[in-house]
């Protein structure tokens, strides 16, 4: 993936929306509450607790990672702080305000890019402000602006069909900053990437990250992943899911590749190993037992 040119950057700093804005969440917004929650599917008799007794703090700017075996129920609790699915027991807040529904302090990037094909990039990034009440000129500049974020100015009049897919996950990146969210919500969207790819996705993040400081939940199942770019890793148990570990990861930052070797990384990720491995083996026992 290309780096943000200097000529880019500029251009997004002297953006007037984007300077009053980016302001390092000086404010304090993005604070998310998880007490006490519980995520059942199903009907009475044929229930599937999805979460139990999920009790989480995430402050003001900080990026942290769920991790945990398939199917513990990482995406779910994700899924419940975007307001599209509501606890079954428990209150979920974000600035003490009750997640009951999406909002625009919440932007969300999805594993598969979820594009509109029918619209250029520049009206995918534009459509989030214009839903929210933009003017047509005002959801451009402000489309123009992610779109040089990201790295991709020279692709607003592309579709979405025509990019590759690290391309694509930028594109959904700088659609769910449009709205200048406090928090960012990410659900595995570099796992379908080349291990290249994958690591400049996570690269170029962290530098939108450190301009922005939205408080961001990033899934996924990758500990090289969740070790290389939080604050904390949050570990959830097999199904039903639990939490059952936060790991503060003190690395230095800013993180380049070369941290991936280095021995304070090692020791991180042997810790998450270890924790990830007796989850999947006791998932493995259940599925052993009901079968």
């Amino acid at each position: 993936m290309n780096a943000v040119s200097p000529d880019s950057r500029l251009a997004v700093l002297d953006h007037s929306r984007l300077k009053a804005k980016s302001t390092r969440n000086v404010d304090g917004r993005g604070n998310i509450k998880v007490s006490g929650v519980d995520i059942e599917f199903g009907h009475q008799g044929a229930r599937t607790v999805a979460v139990k007794q999920a009790n989480l703090e995430i402050n003001s700017g900080e990026f942290v990672c769920l991790l945990g075996p398939s199917g513990c129920g990482k995406s779910t609790l994700l899924n419940a702080i975007a307001g599209f699915v509501n606890p079954t027991r428990g209150e979920l807040t974000v600035d003490g305000k009750t997640v009951t529904e999406p909002g625009p302090d919440r932007g969300m990037v999805f594993q598969q890019h979820s594009l509109f094909p029918w619209k250029s990039v520049q009206d995918n990034v534009a459509f989030g402000p214009l839903m929210a009440g933009a003017s047509r000129a005002e959801a451009s500049s402000v489309a123009r602006t992610f779109l040089s974020l990201v790295g991709l100015a020279a692709f607003a009049d592309a579709y979405p069909a025509n990019l590759s897919g690290g391309m694509q996950q930028r594109v959904g990146i700088a659609r769910a900053l449009a709205n200048y969210p406090s928090v960012l919500l990410m659900d595995e969207p570099f796992g379908a990437l080349d291990a290249q790819t994958r690591i400049m996705m996570q690269e170029n993040l962290l530098e939108i990250w450190r301009e922005f400081r939205n408080t961001v939940v990033f899934v996924t199942h990758d500990i090289d992943e969740a070790v290389f770019l939080s604050d904390r890793i949050v570990v959830m148990s097999a199904s039903p899911g639990r939490i059952i570990a936060d790991i503060k990861v003190s690395l230095p930052r800013p993180r380049e590749q070369a941290l991936l070797t280095s021995p304070e990384f090692m020791v991180l990720k042997r810790q998450c190993l270890e924790l990830i491995r007796e989850q999947t083996l006791n998932a493995f026992q259940q599925q052993n037992k009901a079968g």
